[in-house]
Formats: C-alpha cells, sequence, structure tokens
C-alpha cells in the first residue's frame, strides 16, 4: 500500500501559528524539529518554570478556548532566532522567543481571554516539544479523509483545522486509522503508527478567520463514530523527507 507525502508543517509555537516547510530531517526518537518548541502559558497554568518539562496541554493556550488563535501564520528563521506571526485582525509580529516572550503577550492580548486563562508567558522545556502526547510524536493526517469529512458535512474543511505535521494522499479515507501499530516507509525515514489523535473544539474555527464555523467533532461523531482524526507516530529511523515521497504501509 503506498501513497505519497503532499505537506509538511511545523507549529513553532503551540497553537500560535503554522509555518509549511519544503523538507526537514527526522530523527529517532524525536518530534518534527522546532515543532511545539514553545507553548503559551496562561494564568491558571500549572507549568513549572523552575522544573521545565512535559506538561498536558490544558496548562497552555490554545484553538479550543480561544478560537482567534487558529488563523495565526507562522515563519521561524532558525539562523538567527527570528520569529514571524501574521493574523488578520493584527498587526505583523517579528520577535525573538528567546528573548521576546513579553512581545508576544502583548500581541495576543486583544484576541485572547482577559480571565484566569489570560496568557502570561512564552515557555519551553529544554528537549521536550510541547505535543498533545506525553512522548514525541509526529501528526500524520489523511487528505482523502479531510475530503471525505468536508463532503460528509456539505461544506470545504481547511487542512490547517487539524494541525497536521504530516500529509499524505493516495490512500482511502480513514485507511490511517488501520495503521495503528504498523511502520511508514516515507522517504528516506521509517516511522510507526501507534495511536489515534482525539480532536477539540479547535477544529471547528476557520483558519483563515478564526471564527467558528462547523461542527467538525459533530461530523466527526457521525462518520468516524469518535472524535478521532488522524494518528501519532514515532521515528524509528531518521532522514530528510520532503512533499513527494513515497509512503509506503509496511
Amino acid at each position: 500500500m503506498t501513497g505519497r507525502l503532499a505537506h509538511i508543517f511545523r507549529h513553532p509555537i503551540k497553537a500560535h501559528g503554522r509555518e509549511e516547510l519544503a523538507s526537514v530531517v527526522l530523527s529517532a526518537g524525536a518530534s518534527l524539529p522546532w515543532d511545539r518548541h514553545w507553548a503559551v502559558a496562561h494564568a491558571a497554568s500549572k507549568f513549572d518554570a523552575a522544573a521545565p518539562a512535559w506538561t498536558p496541554c490544558p496548562n497552555f493556550q490554545r484553538g479550543a478556548r480561544t478560537p482567534a488563535l487558529m488563523a495565526i501564520t507562522a515563519e521561524f528563521d532558525e539562523a538567527t532566532g527570528e520569529m514571524t506571526l501574521r493574523h488578520p485582525d493584527l498587526p505583523v509580529l517579528c520577535f525573538h522567543p528567546e528573548t521576546e516572550g513579553a512581545r508576544l503577550i502583548d500581541w495576543l492580548t486583544p484576541i485572547s481571554p482577559d480571565d484566569r486563562f489570560a496568557p502570561v508567558a512564552l515557555v519551553k522545556a529544554p528537549g521536550v516539544a510541547m505535543t498533545d502526547s506525553d512522548y514525541p510524536t509526529l501528526s500524520i493526517k489523511n487528505l482523502a479523509s479531510n475530503a471525505a469529512l468536508s463532503d460528509h458535512m456539505g461544506q470545504p474543511l481547511s487542512i490547517h483545522r487539524w494541525r497536521g505535521n504530516l500529509w499524505v494522499d493516495g490512500f482511502a479515507p480513514w485507511a490511517e486509522f488501520e495503521w495503528i501499530g504498523r511502520q511508514l516507509r516515507v522517504g528516506e525515514t521509517l516511522l510507526e503508527v501507534r495511536e489515534r489523535v482525539g480532536r477539540c473544539k479547535a477544529t471547528s474555527a476557520n483558519p483563515e478567520t478564526g471564527v467558528i464555523d462547523a461542527d467538525t467533532l459533530r461530523g466527526l461523531r457521525e462518520v468516524v463514530g469518535e472524535q478521532d482524526f488522524g494518528v501519532f507516530a514515532v521515528v524509528l529511523q531518521g532522514g530528510r523527507i520532503r512533499p513527494g515521497d513515497v509512503v509506503e504501509v509496511i
């Protein structure tokens, strides 16, 4: 069973912007480089800055509570450390996450809650990606599944609703759920699919506007039976991947 790799995306700041990549080098046992490298802690977060470690996603600002975040796009310059964020309702922000986290918090204020979930700090845990799983993963999505759900709901659904890392093409809708426990050869790499990805309300927001306009969770329950879309995989063998690479299920 083969298909192809269609897109590669990373999300340098968890829930705060997507960025498409022309290629990337994966490493065994690691997440996609710079994906979810930072996260935005809110006022009620239990993230411990004195002993930073992987922390569950409810401790961070995210699209499920703040749908406007879904409209952010990102560009991260690895050489200079500069991040550029764009949002349709805000001015362009260029800043250095390592030293200018406060500028991000100020920029986010107009589209963020002003209660106990207000954003307070840009944080990270060295060597750990703030993925939704408590182990280093990449999320894999199937273009055919997105098309099938769009048809069922009677409206086009942007792939950006799902915040995936790798998008594959050439497979049947929902075939990815049958890959649990199997391996994928993608370009130079070897991945192992571990589990389904449970979805949240963030997917109901339009990634162009940040406005809720689709009951994606109900759509998934009607089509799949669960609120799942995509799968998590771990990297067994590293190497470079790029769109167009063959994806083989083995």
